[in-house]
């Protein structure tokens, strides 16, 4: 077998990488076998353990923009050069930087394990620099916006939703995905230990975002009461259904007690309730920050916001709700004050 490269360095690289693969019984890396076809198997590899949603942005980032453009290259002549223009071009053609970010991320996890199998001898997506990513700007509602926010939902069915929504911070999916059984209306708290995930051929329950995602939440006596009855207004709407009702002990449930389209939920609930309120028209997700921005604001310790928000560190937390910062100083100067002067 010959090898080939355009340094002596390079060259060796490739002879001890095959002889690495040899030492451990593994194929010899091969000249033919080009990145994209890679890819396909890697992809293909992965397919069960991973959740359907990731499989699908991966294969999708994969199929629409890196195999179109470096996917001929031959996987063991695949540069850290070849990449790095890759990514520049994806953000030039207008590729949102955290898309491009999570390219690269798909890449070095992929070739992490070519490089395992012994089909490379370095994974050069590793020596590549991801695009900066830049936090957009967070639009929390103010606490009396989130009143008059209440206030208008007090009639909607969803009612509930939008309470847990400004008072605990959940994501979407986790709340779509809430069932009863999550629900300890004596204790006055909730378990978060599924999410709702839109996949490209319909809906799936899985896990919450990451282990720290998996909380338990402390409930306001205002989402409990809320919870009460959005029940009531629940066993109503089932006995006017009967038998077509779909028994998924969901909390949250289109009209037949199936899952909520989420794409419906703002269409036909979120932005109409936005509007009765007069309030401008946000997205979902803001409504999380709203619950973050607000706790802060009122002194609660980052810790605790990290772990009912559930990041995965508090450094999340603190990097994304910065603006609340100065408010947090200012009531920490206020406390010393307090304390040096008697």
């Amino acid at each position: 077998k010959h090898f080939f490269g355009k340094t002596r360095q390079e060259v060796a690289a490739k002879l001890n990488s095959a002889l690495k693969a040899r030492h451990d019984g593994l194929p010899i890396p091969g000249e033919r076998q080009t990145l994209k076809e890679f890819l396909k198997n890697w992809l293909e590899g992965i397919r069960l353990s991973v959740r359907t949603t990731t499989w699908e942005r991966y294969e999708s980032l994969v199929r629409l923009h890196v195999s179109p453009r470096v996917g001929r290259i031959p996987l063991a002549r695949v540069t850290p050069d070849h990449l790095q223009r890759l990514f520049a071009e994806l953000r030039d053609r207008g590729l949102a930087p955290a898309s491009v970010r999570q390219a690269r991320a798909i890449l070095r996890k992929a070739l992490n394990d070519a490089v395992r199998w012994g089909l490379v001898g370095r994974n050069v997506a590793a020596f590549t620099s991801p695009p900066k990513v830049e936090h957009a700007e967070i639009r929390a509602l103010g606490p009396d916006e989130v009143r008059v926010l209440l206030y208008a939902a007090a009639m909607d069915r969803l009612e509930a939703l939008y309470v847990l929504a400004v008072t605990t911070g959940m994501r979407q999916g986790e709340l779509l995905g809430l069932r009863w059984a999550d629900i300890d209306v004596e204790h006055e708290t909730l378990q978060v230990r599924q999410a709702l995930h839109r996949t490209n051929a319909n809906y799936e329950f899985g896990g919450p975002k990451s282990a720290k995602s998996r909380r338990m939440i402390a409930l306001t006596k205002t989402a409990v009461d809320a919870l009460r009855r959005h029940k009531v207004r629940l066993a109503e709407q089932r006995l006017k259904v009967g038998a077509d009702w779909m028994d998924m002990d969901l909390v949250f449930t289109n009209e037949i007690g199936g899952p909520i389209d989420a794409g419906n939920l703002r269409r036909r609930s979120y932005w109409p309730l936005l509007e009765r309120a007069e309030l401008p028209r946000i997205r979902f997700h803001d409504l999380r920050h709203t619950a973050a921005t607000l706790m802060l604001g009122r002194g609660v310790h980052p810790k605790v916001v990290s772990e009912m928000l559930g990041h995965s560190q508090i450094a999340i937390t603190l990097d994304l709700y910065s603006h609340v910062t100065p408010t947090m100083q200012r009531g920490a100067a206020e406390e010393m004050e307090i304390i040096v002067s008697g």
